[in-house]
């Protein structure tokens, strides 16, 4: 027998400041699901899920929630004014009894509930409210950002309760490693229309690209007829006026269907423009360490950053990640050893608090008040890489449109801040990039393309961020502060970092075990036969990366078949070649042990 709904939206339309932001939506939610919902910035996502909340009214339509069950909602910018602690906001819908949930959500989630609520974050706010949402346990759950501010390590138990729950939840997120791990369906709002696909997000990308191709050569159809019959109107209506007015008539209404067409949200135009080169060594780090008072940030470590590097900065919130990195621009003395900064350095930094933005000021006025973005004498222009623009042409290559220019930075949702952040960083010339949490709160066409550009730039990044996906595509090497004092380096992204872990990890485990049995005799010496735990472990990873490799070997083969790309991008040629050597080697390499292995096992 078919189970009853959890929410039926049916014919809902909603308007705002007489744009339509979704017209005649029907939508259905059922128990267990577990579905994404996607799109761009300023598509509708929040305004979506605040109608299935029900703390916005549309216009028309219905919302319908049988009797008995409870849906849930994760605000972003939760009210806690009414409360002295985060906890006592976190209880304030349960019973008394059950007041023990946040305690153990808490723990996970990395925040104390004692937090004086004035003394709090935004961050541990929004950990507040997603702790009471969890602790309440609603039959549907709505989770708004649910990751952001969270780090890698909540991340993962977030992951693993939702995982491991019956209940059903709808999940926007930017974290495309959270949203493929967890959902099964996927709902993509598109200019106002909802879509929904029952696949969870690991197939929404191929799904929108395909309906996208499908859009573009039906529009290419439309635009040849509308031609084919103006030119018919033009050439003959004269002498067939009275018997072809319906003819007319009918080019009209194709007229009119591509004029009501909505044209698709382009891509953000980001470029980052590489100052003259740096010295090959970048940065130098000897023996230094850092600590306040009792609380050792990090103990004596050793590290080289050399130019064109990409280096990852990953561990606990507040284990120190930006206190390293401002050690290793030389913002901060380290207590022992020696930084050396490399020659010709040109810095630009993305800080994670946006505190280079002031929210009273316009956007208009946080470009053109910016000094090395002023232009003299032209208060409606802006130096970007050494060439003047129109302050509001350069903000629409960021996706901003006309009337939010003279709007202040307060009213900018979270996605649109980093966007702004990201306007003022790339106008300038820099060849050493600091990212401080430069992917909360940007969609996934956003991450992809700053994903691109930073793959492009000629010069050097250091990047802190929880996105694991984000880490995988751009990292080159990781350092790992896990909270003990110690800085660990690693070879490649997060996915790297954590096989490379447990390969060191998995022979100590092992040691401890035989430890730990008592006794015994020793049996006679004889040869060793099957795997190791370590080469088991390596067998069983092994054909992922060889995957891995060959996806990542098809992608430069396609790329370098452009017959005009060694004459047009010789930098990219060069890279690109580069990179399929190398990708080749290893996975010749690779192939080659897992042959070894196999023969091993027997």
């Amino acid at each position: 027998m078919a189970r009853a709904p959890l929410l039926q939206l049916s014919d809902i339309s909603l308007t705002f400041g007489g744009d339509p932001v979704f017209d005649h939506l029907d939508l259905v939610v059922q128990p267990g699901d577990r579905v994404a919902l996607v799109g761009r910035n300023g598509s509708g996502k929040s305004t979506l899920m605040k109608v299935m909340a029900g703390l916005v009214e549309a216009d028309q339509g219905t919302r319908v929630v049988p009797p008995g069950i409870s849906v849930g909602y994760m605000e972003q910018h939760p009210d806690l004014s009414s409360f002295q602690t985060l906890g006592d906001f976190a209880v304030s819908g349960l019973d008394p009894s059950e007041a023990y949930k946040v305690e153990m959500v808490a723990e996970g989630l990395k925040f104390d509930p004692a937090t004086s609520v004035k003394a709090a974050s935004g961050g541990e706010r929004r950990r507040a409210a997603l702790a009471k949402l969890i602790a309440e346990e609603p039959q549907l759950m709505l989770l708004d950002e649910p990751t952001n501010h969270l780090d890698i390590e909540a991340i993962a138990w977030l992951e693993t309760h939702l995982r491991e729950t019956r209940n059903a939840f709808v999940l926007i997120s930017h974290d495309r490693a959270f949203l493929r791990a967890l959902t099964r369906a996927t709902l993509w709002i598109d200019r106002g229309q909802v879509r929904r696909q029952e696949k969870g997000f690991e197939a929404f990308e191929e799904w929108r690209d395909k309906t996208w191709e499908e859009e573009d050569i039906a529009r290419h159809k439309l635009d040849r007829k509308i031609k084919s019959e103006a030119r018919w109107a033009v050439e003959g209506i004269s002498a067939r006026r009275k018997r072809n007015q319906g003819r007319v008539r009918a080019l009209q209404g194709l007229r009119a269907e591509r004029a009501s067409q909505i044209k698709r949200q382009g891509a953000a135009s980001m470029a980052l423009e590489a100052g003259p080169k740096s010295g090959k060594r970048v940065i130098e780090a000897k023996d230094i360490s850092k600590a306040y008072g009792e609380k050792v940030i990090f103990k004596p470590f050793d590290l080289r950053v050399l130019r064109g590097d990409r280096v990852a900065f990953v561990g606990p919130n507040g284990v120190g990640k930006t206190t390293l990195l401002k050690v290793l621009t030389g913002k901060v003395e380290p207590d022992t050893g020696t930084v050396e900064l490399g020659t010709n350095l040109l810095m630009a930094v993305f800080d994670q608090n946006r505190a280079q933005l002031d929210p009273d000021m316009t956007l208009w006025e946080s470009l053109t008040g910016d000094p090395e973005m002023r232009v003299s004498g032209r208060a409606d222009q802006v130096m970007v890489r050494g060439n003047p623009k129109h302050v509001v042409g350069y903000l629409k290559e960021f996706l901003f449109d006309e009337r939010q220019a003279r709007a202040p930075v307060r009213s900018l949702s979270g996605g649109e801040k980093a966007r702004l952040l990201l306007a003022k960083i790339m106008a300038r010339e820099s060849n050493l990039l600091v990212l401080d949490e430069p992917t909360n709160d940007l969609d996934v066409e956003t991450l992809d393309l700053l994903q691109e550009i930073l793959g492009d730039y000629d010069g050097t990044v250091l990047l802190v961020s929880h996105d694991r996906d984000f880490l995988d595509r751009v990292a080159t090497t990781t350092i790992a502060m896990e909270g003990d004092g110690k800085a660990t380096t690693y070879a490649g992204g997060w996915s790297d970092y954590q096989d490379q872990r447990e390969e060191i990890a998995a022979p100590v485990e092992k040691k401890k075990a035989v430890k730990a049995e008592p006794a015994k005799e020793k049996p006679a010496s004889k040869p060793v036969e099957g795997l190791t735990y370590t080469e088991k472990h390596r067998l069983e990873k092994l054909p992922a990366i060889i995957e891995r490799l060959e996806a990542e070997i098809a992608k430069l083969e396609e790329f370098l078949s452009d017959p005009e790309l060694f004459s047009k991008e010789p930098v990219k040629f060069q890279k690109a070649s580069e990179g399929l050597v190398e990708r080749q080697t290893k996975l010749a390499e690779a192939e080659e042990e897992w042959l070894m292995l196999e023969d091993k096992a027997g």
